[in-house]
């Protein structure tokens, strides 16, 4: 096979994964305020949704513009497949389960595609249908679909009709980026359109991560009505204009101390002589403000003036208790004493600053990072005599003082 060929296919493949994932996530979000469903990925089915009146097997083909669901079509006998196997192996209650194929190829006037549409779209002939497919099963040759067929005949004719009277076609299907469409305008109602991008990258985040959990560990149970409430919920609050989102993985990103050893803001700690374990704390603490800091100016959570208020006000509440530090000490304080009160006035900034960026975002590493990446500018310090000790970190190197 060439190798075009190839990476078409796995390419295909891949979309098709992430096709199968946005539709997941279309769903629960046009459910939200439903409390009675549950939704689970390659479980029954593509995707598996229970609820109240019983339950609903998806299958998905995203298919390339301009294909057609024929009457031998391989998406639709491979899916016949699956559904009669289910049935076979009394894996499915056809009487409180509807089975739906979304593609987004279309379906030719007549073909058993076409007839199998909901109500609402075309008048269903369910008949006709299971005649088509029984002439296709008497005249193919097609040995792809042989598997099919095999499953197709351990069905009886009663339990062939009431399948097909459960099937419904959902043809010329919105394709992934449509489905992204759709989600991105639920999310403008949710957050309004300024932040509606970050925003669905954010819930598009949290439910694939929920999704390979579920995948890779059978003993978690598919997602709830009340947990994707709750996580949507708690998600657009992050986006009110009171609080910041806090990306997960920043928040479990671990110290580098190696990397960030001979920074000025390292420095500064070690003049007040703190231990190791401390030091790698700051430096995680640094890392993770830094990095999130960055996200939210790169989506434009927060503009830079915002981010310069609040690092004059993180100043100003420091610079009093500086000032009143340096004042007790004297200049005649011993370098202990000047030790121990730096650690004072460094205890007070890790735990007792009552400065957020906003009212509601109370992740503590915003507020102990933010004051890292100041002590890194010299901005501010802990050690009275920071400023003298440390400017030389700031000379290029090779300057020279006349």
């Amino acid at each position: 096979m060439a190798e075009r060929e190839v990476d078409f296919r796995a390419s295909a493949s891949a979309l098709g994964y992430v096709y199968q994932l946005r539709e997941a996530l279309y769903l629960c979000v046009s459910r939200l305020g439903l409390m009675d469903w549950s939704l689970a990925i390659e479980a029954g089915d593509d995707i598996e949704l229970v609820h109240e009146d019983g339950r609903t097997y998806y299958q998905l083909k995203h298919r390339a513009q301009g294909t057609r669901l024929t009457d031998a079509s391989v998406d639709l006998w491979k899916t016949l497949r699956i559904w009669c196997l289910a049935v076979a192996q009394d894996q499915i209650a056809l009487d409180e389960t509807d089975l739906i194929l979304i593609t987004t190829a279309s379906v030719p006037t007549g073909s058993v595609g076409s007839v199998l549409q909901p109500p609402e779209v075309a008048p269903r002939d369910e008949t006709g249908a299971l005649r088509a497919l029984k002439a296709v099963r008497a005249t193919s040759t097609n040995t792809d679909l042989a598997k099919a067929f095999a499953a197709f005949d351990l069905l009886s004719d009663a339990q062939l009709e009431y399948m097909v009277s459960r099937i419904q076609v959902v043809a010329g299907a919105p394709d992934v980026k449509d489905v992204e469409h759709k989600l991105l305008q639920s999310a403008v109602t949710a957050v309004g359109r300024e932040h509606a991008t970050s925003f669905l990258m954010h819930l598009e985040g949290w439910f694939y991560q929920r999704t390979i959990v579920h995948l890779l560990d059978e003993s978690v149970d598919a997602i709830t009505a009340l947990e994707f409430d709750g996580a949507f919920s708690d998600l657009r609050h992050q986006f009110a204009r009171t609080t910041l989102p806090i990306d997960e993985d920043v928040a479990l990103m671990e110290a580098d101390l190696a990397k960030y050893a001979r920074e000025p803001f390292v420095r500064q700690l070690e003049l007040i002589q703190l231990g190791s374990t401390r030091v790698n704390r700051a430096v995680r603490d640094y890392m993770r403000a830094f990095e999130q800091r960055s996200r939210w100016l790169r989506d434009q959570l927060v503009l830079p003036q915002e981010i310069s208020r609040y690092e004059r006000r993180l100043i100003e509440e420091w610079d009093d208790l500086f000032l009143d530090m340096a004042d007790t000490l004297g200049p005649d304080a011993a370098e202990a004493q000047k030790v121990e009160a730096a650690k004072g006035v460094y205890r007070w900034a890790m735990a007792e600053a009552k400065r957020r960026i906003r009212p509601e975002c109370d992740e503590p590493f915003v507020t102990k990072g933010s004051f890292h990446m100041l002590a890194d500018e010299l901005r501010v310090g802990w050690h009275v005599d920071f400023t003298a000790r440390l400017v030389a970190l700031l000379e290029p190197a090779g300057s020279t003082t006349e």
